[in-house]
């Protein structure tokens, strides 16, 4: 009897090999309804220019992934949303004034210099987003041109109107000094700054669904806002220990950062014990930039240096495999 043969078509991927039904896109899709609190307070807080820039990013984020798969002649995977996620990131860590041929610059460095040529989603070493705005400070006033919106006094309704160039409270506690505005305003978002990221209470709405939707943990945002907490309350620059870290934690960056860009699951360690020490030392790093550095923010550098060290990070914690002794594993 001849022996009978089968032939069976493998899909040969990489590790882990987990099957489950939540997926790239829902957990994409997901991010973006936790960014879209922020998103409609950009709106209300610098005007419709704000939201302009954010789709501008988005498309020009989507449209260079496309051409990428094109052109390479890969399978494209536009449709996993990771590209937005991209596109409305980076434009979340600009100023609403910024022009929109910078943007799109940034868009192609972040999605093809820093994702694509690394392999794509999965594979790249930094948050593409924070590299783009990094490489977007070669064009350094453009960067740094921040409007402040005031409340009129209709009502308590905001008008865009009003808006004019000012510094933002980082730019004062770079000196020494407290803003000129009150901690509740720093916390709500009627500041200056950048599209995304100067309300922190929005952007806790949004992280709160994250964590509601278990896309995310507590432990590097805890660990990164903890640490930036306790090293600003021990050693303030200005007067009043609670109240120079409550600006700490509430102006700039910092919330943003926290919560949407060093819990990236490509950038971010895997072992528990590792997002704690990456939390700690993205802390570290923003309080020592912005207190010795000669830029007043330093949460996208301190993300982006932490991102270089996940591969070292990823050691810490591993669990012993089963039935090997705990020191046979320490050596290997």
């Amino acid at each position: 009897m001849a022996q009978m043969k089968y032939y069976y078509e493998l899909t040969i991927s990489s590790s882990p090999h987990v099957h489950t039904s939540v997926t790239t896109r829902i957990i994409m899709r997901d991010v973006l309804i936790a960014l879209a609190p922020a998103l409609i307070g950009s709106v209300c807080f610098f005007g419709i220019r704000a939201l302009l820039v954010v789709l501008i990013s988005a498309a020009s984020c989507v449209c260079f992934e496309w051409l990428w798969s094109r052109l390479r002649k890969c399978p494209g995977k536009t449709y996993d949303l990771s590209a937005v996620v991209t596109g409305v990131l980076l434009a979340f860590v600009c100023p609403p004034t910024i022009p929109y041929w910078m943007i799109i610059v940034g868009d192609f460095f972040a999605i093809i210099l820093v994702k694509m040529l690394f392999g794509g989603i999965g594979k790249n070493i930094v948050n593409p987003a924070l590299a783009g705005r990094a490489f977007m400070f070669s064009w350094p006033v453009a960067m740094s041109t921040w409007v402040k919106v005031g409340w009129s006094n209709q009502a308590g309704v905001l008008s865009t109107a009003d808006a004019v160039t000012a510094a933002t409270p980082l730019s004062f506690m770079h000196q020494g000094q407290l803003p000129d505005v009150s901690v509740l305003d720093a916390f709500l978002g009627n500041v200056g700054g950048c599209i995304g990221e100067t309300s922190a209470l929005l952007l806790l709405l949004g992280f709160v669904y994250l964590l509601w939707r278990r896309v995310l943990t507590i432990r590097i945002p805890a660990a990164y806002i903890g640490t930036v907490a306790v090293l600003t309350f021990l050693f303030p620059m200005g007067h009043g220990n609670l109240q120079w870290m409550a600006y700490q934690l509430c102006t700039g960056g910092l919330m943003l950062g926290a919560l949407f860009m060093a819990t990236d699951y490509v950038t971010s360690p895997v072992t528990r014990l590792g997002q704690v020490v990456y939390g700690i030392g993205c802390g570290v790093l923003t309080v020592l930039i912005r207190y010795f550095g000669g830029y007043n923010e330093g949460v996208s550098y301190a993300i982006l240096i932490m991102n270089c060290c996940v591969v070292l990070l990823d050691r810490i914690g591993r669990p012993v495999k089963f039935g090997a002794p705990r020191k046979e594993a320490a050596k290997k």
